[in-house]
């Protein structure tokens, strides 16, 4: 009897720590900068209970963490950055981050609060742009595309100031976090500005921008995890949730100034 009071226990004891140990499965945790990502996978909330998945959504206000998040295991997937982002990410950390699926554009932009356009932006104009390598090249391109500047064709994707070949303008560049650069906006001349913070600034796009990237844009904003993960139930119902009817009435109702395109 008292070896079988001790198997019991013992048995016992290995389910609490097997239950402690697991994750469980029907519990998604996505981190997101909070809007738009946050806001649309808050959407999807209940839409995913009625599958039996409890959608749990954490919020980040930079770009490091939650990558960081995902590759560790804290969190099961991210949503809030684009694709050329995520492979710099990998490259430069060792990580092992992989795209779900394409769910939007947030359309960068050059906004001034001093200028009300282009033409006016004076010789020796300060202008801030994100410090992220993906996005630092990606505020160049935007300016290059206007004219405003030439870039080394061989810098790409991650051109740097430094990458500047033409610059008519003498204009200067301060590499400000992403984050950070709708509060310095006022204290420069302009500031290229990521969607996802120019949004929550009251910054609208089509209105405020001077400058506005395409709709040929290759920054759809896309959802992560760690490689290995990408076919799981649950990662593919918050994919297909995202690219929902919903969601897209959604952010057509929410943005409509072209503030998000969804891609889907």
């Amino acid at each position: 009897m008292k070896k079988l009071v001790i198997l019991a226990a013992a048995a016992a004891m290995a389910v609490l720590t097997g239950c402690g140990g697991k994750k469980d499965a029907k519990v998604i945790t996505v981190g997101a900068t909070p809007e738009p990502h946050a806001a649309l996978l808050n959407l999807i909330v209940d839409d995913l209970a009625e599958q039996g998945y409890t959608l749990k959504v954490q919020e980040f206000t930079d770009y490091v963490t939650p990558n960081e998040a995902v590759e560790s295991g804290e969190i099961d997937a991210n949503f809030f950055q684009h694709v050329p982002y995520m492979n710099s990410f990998n490259t430069e950390h060792g990580f092992h981050l992989v795209s779900v699926a394409g769910i939007h554009v947030e359309p960068l932009a050059l906004y001034s609060k001093k200028y009300k356009t282009l033409d006016s932006l004076p010789t020796g104009a300060i202008i801030a742009i994100p410090n992220d390598s993906t996005n630092e090249g990606r505020a160049l391109l935007l300016l290059q595309s206007a004219g405003l500047i030439e870039l080394d064709p061989n810098s790409g994707l991650t051109a740097l100031p430094v990458d500047i070949t033409s610059n008519p303008k003498k204009f200067k560049f301060q590499e400000i976090e992403a984050a950070s650069l709708p509060r310095v906006l006022a204290d420069t001349d302009a500031a290229v500005i990521n969607g996802n913070y120019a949004i929550p600034a009251g910054l609208v796009a089509s209105k405020d921008g001077l400058l506005v990237e395409g709709a040929e844009s290759p920054y759809v904003n896309i959802l992560t995890v760690k490689a290995g993960r990408e076919n799981d139930e649950a990662i593919l119902a918050v994919a297909k949730a995202l690219k929902s009817q919903k969601v897209k009435d959604y952010i057509s109702k929410t943005y409509p100034n072209g503030e998000v395109v969804p891609v889907f």
